[in-house]
């Protein structure tokens, strides 16, 4: 017996997009793999190993931010969205890369930031030199302040990294000035979209790096850009790091559907290209709404990512991500990390736990339909650094946090790729990050001939994703499971078992194809997940 099917979207495969299938990979540029020994990783670092991801078998590469920045929140302030910081290697490193991959058969998409640029913008200098009402800073979000002389916020609303929103200028004859809105750094003023100029400056930016041969997009808060009439005051102010909700005024407001139909109109110039955004939407009916027809292609869902190991979260996650997509034919995404949530390892509990839990996860998110998205280092087991001295940490957050909130730097510790001792071959320098000693039985060269390793489990599971049939169709039937499991059927005929209970469960009649431990006497282990076909 079985419950009603889940249907992410009707596809005809024979002519499908690249994207609606992939796997991509995300890299951390600053902590993937660094060629010139300053301790930073780069693109020609990423160049090198194009070897190494082509083996893992991805589709696509997402490159996070390496545009021209002054690096105040690791590359999502942006002084130049046309051109590649030195730190990574200038333009001609983007365009080898780009090249490379493509030699490869793989995709290169990389961050865009359409909400905010850097303080240290051309656009922002100007603004602070010009007067208040002027064309320069109608591109930002300038207003006066409020109280006596201006000395408030205009509003009460809150950064995501913490403090106030607002940030006062001082005016060039030295009196206290204007505020202007940064929802997230004070170094990441607002851009004021409802300014014409700012959507086509955006359009030079799109089509700069669709004509250089990048495949596509993710677009960094991808429900933001739009603001409210009259910027209204938070019912409730928000607190702690990233707080929001679906009726949170700083976001989701229904002019940004027009923002990326805009987009969509320029993208569909490149009929390959791919838009994917970072939506922090939880109500399906409007997480859908950005992935219509004309919008995005692609939008991050995080429910799998935000749900606990246990049986029910994980199918709760599931059909909600599938009926978020499904009313608009859609293409259901799946990511269980990124480089500002917790790995998965320490998430699910840390340690041989913890490892067994990420490992049954990875063959039941690439056991689903649809575009699947892997943190560079999740192939490898790594768990988060919660132990970095705090003289090393970068994130912002921690700073305007008054050093109460660690930030994100504990999953952005740099890969380790060879050696007994760090800097495992990441580098010939000092890592801008110290990576843990105790990852010397985790690095790429410790894993690779090891059948078990979790390097190897994710190898193999991706290849049979993308050439057994029994991955075919675009909806899953979900099969009645014991206390603590779910399984599910693909209309190929591939069947996914989790097993999060406590005890070994029956494995249902079929093969084993893969499993992330070995099943006993047709017992799947607890923390466990496998394929039978």
């Amino acid at each position: 017996m079985t419950d009603a099917p889940a249907v992410a979207a009707p596809v005809d495969r024979t002519t499908q997009p690249w994207w609606r299938s992939a796997v991509f990979y995300q890299v951390y540029p600053r902590s993937f793999a660094d060629s010139n020994g300053d301790g930073v990783g780069d693109l020609r670092g990423v160049r090198d190993k194009l070897g190494y991801l082509e083996l893992l078998g991805v589709n696509a590469l997402w490159v996070c931010p390496v545009m021209r920045s002054p690096m105040a929140d690791g590359g999502y302030d942006v002084a130049d969205p046309r051109d590649i910081d030195e730190l990574f290697g200038g333009l001609t490193a983007m365009d080898d890369l780009i090249a490379e991959a493509h030699a490869r058969q793989i995709k290169v998409t990389m961050d865009l930031v359409p909400n905010h640029t850097s303080d240290q913008h051309p656009w922002f200098r100007e603004a602070l030199a010009a007067a208040p009402g002027s064309r320069e800073r109608d591109r930002y979000i300038f207003h006066d302040g409020r109280g006596p002389d201006g000395a408030e916020p205009p509003n009460n609303w809150p950064s995501i990294f913490g403090g106030p929103a607002w940030t006062r200028i001082t005016e060039q004859d030295g009196t206290p000035g204007q505020w202007y809105l940064h929802l997230f750094a004070r170094e990441q003023p607002d851009l004021n979209w409802d300014n014409p100029e700012v959507a086509d400056d955006f359009e030079q930016t799109l089509r700069f790096w669709l004509d250089r041969g990048v495949d596509g997009f993710r677009l960094d808060v991808a429900h933001g850009m739009a603001k409210p009439d009259g910027l209204p005051d938070l019912p409730a102010v928000a607190s702690g790091l990233f707080a929001l909700d679906d009726d949170d005024v700083r976001f989701n407001n229904p002019a940004v559907h027009d923002i990326h139909r805009r987009i969509r109109k320029v993208v569909d110039e490149y009929p390959d290209a791919v838009t994917i955004g970072e939506v922090w939407v939880t109500d399906n009916t409007r997480f859908g709404e950005y992935v219509r027809a004309d919008e995005l292609h692609l939008a991050f869902n995080f429910r799998l990512a935000e749900a606990p190991f246990t049986a029910a979260a994980v199918r709760d996650a599931i059909d909600n991500s599938l009926a978020a997509v499904g009313p608009v034919f859609a293409v259901p995404t799946w990511t269980l990390s990124n480089h500002d949530i917790e790995r998965e390892v320490t998430r699910y509990g840390g340690g041989a736990v913890g490892v067994a839990r990420a490992r049954a996860m990875i063959l039941l998110e690439l056991a689903l339909p649809g575009a699947v998205f892997i943190y560079n280092g999740a192939e490898l087991g790594l768990p988060n650094v919660d132990d970095l001295p705090d003289s090393v940490l970068q994130d912002p957050v921690w700073e305007r946090s008054g050093h109460t909130e660690r930030g994100r730097d504990g999953c952005r510790v740099p890969l380790p790729w060879e050696g007994a001792a760090p800097p495992f071959g990441f580098s010939t320098g000092s890592p801008w990050l110290p990576i843990p000693p105790e990852w010397a039985g985790l690095t790429v060269e410790a894993q690779l001939e090891e059948l078990d390793s979790t390097l190897s489990l994710y190898r193999m599971a991706m290849e049979l994703r993308a050439v057994r049939p029994e991955f075919d169709g675009d909806r899953i039937e979900w099969y009645g499971s014991p206390a603590g499991c779910l399984a599910f059927r693909r209309p190929g005929g591939l069947v996914c078992v989790l097993n999060a209970s406590d005890t070994p469960t029956s494995l249902p009649p079929g093969d084993v194809l893969l499993a992330s431990a070995l099943p006993d006497g047709g017992q799947l282990p607890p923390n466990a997940a496998a394929w039978l076909v």
